[in-house]
């Protein structure tokens, strides 16, 4: 019988309980560690983790702490563990920043629960769901890519982003709809002392756009803290789209209204999917060029252009010890993902699945 893989989690909340059941689901050894004794011992209940503490000899530690404590926590690992290390916070620059090694590599799982800790964890919370690895310079290849096959074993979507890109991005995605959320809510809590029947009359379109304001407020503190400057630009942008909407609205321009909810229909409609049909891809297999973060940059580029890797491995290459980055594509954006990685000196081969 073959030994396990080993990995710990510091942080036993709703992601790094989630990640410890998925692992152990797929076979892995999992230690965790956690400053709040009751939550390793329901960790152990629900069977997050194998054991209580850090092993020394693992393949990853994950780091699932509140925002502003990640940095030392992923400077421990380094310190008293081996293999990679890598975290599961919502925003990565000063991670990325603080933490210079060629064995950590920033993540955020786009992936989370109405439910608070390890009451909401979920062994498929990631299966389908977008992997966000932020490689920097002194990102070992080996690093990225042992995480990315970690992430995918998973069942996540990995991306691959700048951590500065990174945070400007998910501030518009994730932390700016949650702050609109909020005031949304708030605004209608306010007016429904004034009106008793109005909350009752909230409908699905207002729950929705809603939902995200029942998180835990308690981590948003770190993240508004972390990611200021981001999240800042995009409540202007907001703030500046809710200013135009309402001269819109007061001047009764149907045309501009009709123009602006059609357009926002049509990018509603366009946000990607998983392609899941072998008709639908194409393998593209990329040798990797001996140089510092070239693995990373595959999945930067594909980032950048637009192009989402539905599988990927690495393989030995029989000319050597380099590797070869074997991905899968959809099929009608293989000649644009081909031509960048072109561009970047890579030679890539691509060939239809059907």
């Amino acid at each position: 019988m073959s030994t396990p893989r080993r990995a710990n989690i510091i942080g036993l909340g709703l992601i790094g309980g989630s990640v410890g059941l998925a692992l152990r689901e797929r076979g892995w050894y999992v230690a965790g560690d956690d400053h709040d004794q009751t939550r390793i011992d329901r960790a152990l209940e629900i069977g997050a983790i194998d054991e209580s503490g850090l092993l020394e000899d693992v393949s990853v530690t994950f780091v699932a702490t509140p925002v502003l404590t990640i940095a030392d926590q992923v400077k421990r690992a380094l310190g008293e563990t081996t293999g990679i290390v890598t975290d599961v916070g919502s925003v990565k620059g000063a991670i990325a920043a603080a933490c210079d090694d060629a064995r950590f590599i920033a993540g955020h799982p786009m992936a989370g629960s109405e439910l608070e800790g390890l009451d909401g964890a979920d062994a498929s919370m990631f299966t389908g769901a977008v992997w966000v690895l932020t490689p920097t310079p002194a990102t070992a290849d080996s690093t990225f890519s042992e995480m990315a096959s970690v992430a995918a074993e998973l069942g996540a979507d990995v991306v691959a982003l700048s951590p500065e890109r990174h945070d400007q991005v998910v501030a518009v995605v994730s932390h700016v709809p949650h702050l609109a959320a909020a005031t949304l809510m708030g605004l209608a809590s306010e007016r429904a002392e004034e009106h008793a029947a109005l909350l009752r009359l909230a409908a699905g379109g207002f729950r929705d756009m809603t939902r995200i304001a029942s998180g835990n407020p308690g981590i948003w503190l770190d993240i508004c803290t972390e990611n200021r400057d981001a999240i800042l630009s995009g409540l202007d942008g907001l703030i500046d789209g809710l200013r135009r909407m309402r001269e819109i609205v007061r001047d009764d321009d149907r045309a501009a209204l009709h123009d602006r909810l059609r357009r926002a229909r049509e990018a509603r409609a366009n946000l990607p999917t998983r392609g899941t049909q072998p008709n639908e891809l194409a393998e593209v297999r990329i040798p990797i060029p001996d140089r510092t973060g070239a693995a990373a940059e595959v999945f930067t580029l594909a980032a950048e252009l637009g192009v989402n890797i539905a599988s990927f491995e690495v393989v030995h290459s029989v000319e050597g010890n380099r590797g070869v980055a074997i991905v899968l594509v959809d099929i009608n954006s293989a000649d644009l993902f081909r031509g960048g990685l072109l561009a970047r000196g890579f030679r890539p081969a691509v060939q239809r699945l059907d």
